[in-house]
This record gives C-alpha cells, structure tokens and sequence, in this order.
C-alpha cells in the first residue's frame, strides 16, 4: 500500500466518523467556499446572520450541493438567504404553539396521549426553513424556560404523573447530537414509565449526517422497542447511498422509518420533483407519512407555498401512484395538526357521492 493508498483510507475513515463531521461543520463563508462558488447575495446574506442566526453545514451535505448553483436546493436548505430578514405580516416564532403548551423545561403536552420532548437546541445543520427557528437558530431565542443542561427529571415526574401519556417524541433540535450515552439515560428513564408505550426520536441525521447512524447507536435502541423515527427528506438529491445504508441499518434493528417533508417554494413544490421524491423514499423502504404545508414561522415564511398549490400537487399524486406513497397534506397550528386535502366524499340532496382522483363521481346508496 502507497502512502496515497493510507492517506485516503484515512481520509476515508475520517469522512464514515460523524463525530469528525460534527467538528468540522462548515461555519464561514471562507470554508463554504471550498465548496461552492458562494455567490454575492450569499456573502451577504451570511454577514447579515451574524448575531443574529446560526448556520452550520456538515460536510458530507455541502458534498451534495450543486458548486454553481445558487437555486439547488440543498444549497438553499443550508445555506442563509436574504429573504430570512424579510418582513412577513402574521409570522411569527412559534405558530404551532410548543410555548403555549410547554408543561415543564422540555415537555411540550398538546395533545391527550402524547407529548414532545424538546431535548435540545442543537442541530448538525441549521434547516433555513425550520419550524422552530426561534429555538434553533435564533441567537437571541429558546423555547426552555432554563437552560438546556437543567436536570431532566422533572419532565420525567410530569410524564409520570399523566397517565394518559402512551407516547413520547424526542425531538429539539435533533436528539441525535447527543452521544449515544445521554441518548440512552433518556430513553430508559422513560422506559421505566409504566404508561409509556411508543418512543419516537425526530431527527433529520439519516438525511444531514447518515454516518451517525452505526451499529452501536442502533442495537442500543433495540433494546427499548417500540422506538420508531421520523425523519425529514425534502427533496430526491437527498436519498443517497449513505442515506439508503442508514435507514437500511434501523431497519435491521426493527426501528421503522417515516418521513415528514416540508412543502417548500420553488424546493418541491412541482410534481415530477415530489413524485420522484416520494418513489425514491419507497425504495429505500421508508413510508412518507406527512406532507407539512410551510409554516408562517418569522424567517421561514419566503419558503411558503399556497395551499391551493399543495392541493393542486395531492391532486397530482392521488392514483397516480400506491397509496402508501402519499402523505397527508396538513398544517399544524396552535389547535394541532389539521389536514389540508380535500375530501373525496360529498353529502347531497339524496345522500352521499364520492368522487376519484380523476374527477369522477358515483352515488353511494346503502
């Protein structure tokens, strides 16, 4: 072996450890631009975050971004862009309520028989259109009432002391920032709860940094079933070798997978783009499970489509495509998560109709 051969073995090495990918994130426009031909609008729009948003891109994701083009969209999921300073009426930090229903430090109970847990406000690369942008990636901004390191254990007695509560989400930031150590004090702690039936991490790693996903972290899950995860593709650049070998690792471990894609302008918002999305999930066997329409979120809102557009692209998947492969279009508020697609059965003068993808209706006579 060459001395070539060991420094890329070693490169190699160095690029398969997340932890090495962790430390190098991408943070200044000088080490973006031994990626990508950074443009003058991003120069800007990078000055202009300073002190005000994070911004961080693995390298392993920067590796998919097109070097030339400001419009692709992984380029334009990580990287800041002027329109985040723009002036929106009605957006706001949190729309979807986790403030007004946070019980504890990290507990957010919106629902009766299942809560989110924020455990953190870290994540591998801060997602320019994120819900929780107040939280993540606002420098002034933070949905705990104390800080992050606060003792855990009075979400544990709240959860506790709801019996009600049979499921628990991990979300934050992203859980997985967390060594698999932490990961599982939190997860067993909640194992320990007699009521609590389904543990679900939200992470966006399989899709940011798939090389977080190791055998170690997944046969320590398994020992806690039922864990599932839900994750976060946006767009079929995404689902890559690395992307398919992680999901494909849960799955051995009998951890399922779902995936929860924002509806983002001018990103997905056409349908060979989402048809193509949605099939490449299926083949790397994880289920689209939502389809979020973008939320009026301070900083995010330039990313929105219109719901008509949403409606417009279901129409365009419904028959076209297996049923399992299309998600439900919704939008979650401050009253949870509402569905935004039309219904297909219509009540008249002489009962109901139900109408197909296609337009067509028939009576239903019972």
């Amino acid at each position: 072996m060459t001395n070539n051969d060991n420094l890329f073995k070693h490169q190699e090495e160095l690029w398969s450890d997340w932890r090495w990918q962790i430390a190098h994130r991408i943070t200044t426009t000088e080490e973006l631009h031994n990626w990508i031909n950074v443009t003058e609008r991003e120069e800007q729009s990078i000055q202009k975050s300073v002190g005000k948003y994070r911004w961080s891109i693995t390298p392993y994701y920067a590796s998919l971004m097109d070097k030339n083009d400001e419009m692709c969209p992984i380029r334009r999921q990580a990287v800041p862009s002027l329109e985040e300073f723009e002036y929106f009426p009605n957006a706001e930090v949190d729309p979807v309520g986790d403030q007004l229903y946070r019980k504890t430090n990290r507990v957010v109970h919106k629902y009766p028989d299942r809560v989110m847990m924020l455990v953190t406000q870290s994540c591998s690369v801060y997602c320019r259109h994120c819900t929780r942008k107040y939280h993540t990636t606002d420098l002034s901004g933070s949905y705990f009432g104390d800080s992050e390191t606060l003792s855990f254990e009075e979400d544990f007695d709240y959860i506790a002391s709801q019996p009600a509560i049979r499921d628990v989400l991990l979300s934050g930031g992203d859980p997985l920032m967390y060594s698999d150590q932490k990961l599982e004090f939190i997860i067993s702690r909640l194992r320990q709860i007699p009521h609590v039936e389904i543990i679900r991490i939200g992470t966006r790693f399989p899709v940011l940094l798939p090389q977080r996903i190791t055998p170690e972290l997944c046969a320590m899950l398994e020992k806690y079933h039922p864990i599932w995860l839900n994750t976060h593709f946006n767009h079929p650049k995404e689902i890559t070798e690395e992307a398919a070998k992680a999901c494909d690792q849960l799955f051995r471990h009998g951890i399922p997978v779902q995936n929860q894609t924002v509806l983002l302008k001018d990103l997905n918002d056409d349908l060979p783009t989402m048809r193509a999305l949605l099939t490449g999930l299926l083949k790397i066997r994880v289920r689209p499970y939502y389809l979020y329409h973008c939320d009026n979120v301070t900083g995010v809102s330039h990313f929105a489509t219109t719901i008509e557009k949403g409606r417009e692209l279901m129409k365009g998947l419904l028959g076209h495509m297996t049923g399992f492969a299309v998600p439900q279009y919704i939008i979650t508020t401050k009253l949870g998560k509402i569905p935004l697609w039309e219904e297909s059965l219509h009540l008249n003068n002489d009962g109901y109709s139900i109408e197909n993808y296609e337009g067509k209706t028939a009576e239903l006579i019972f």
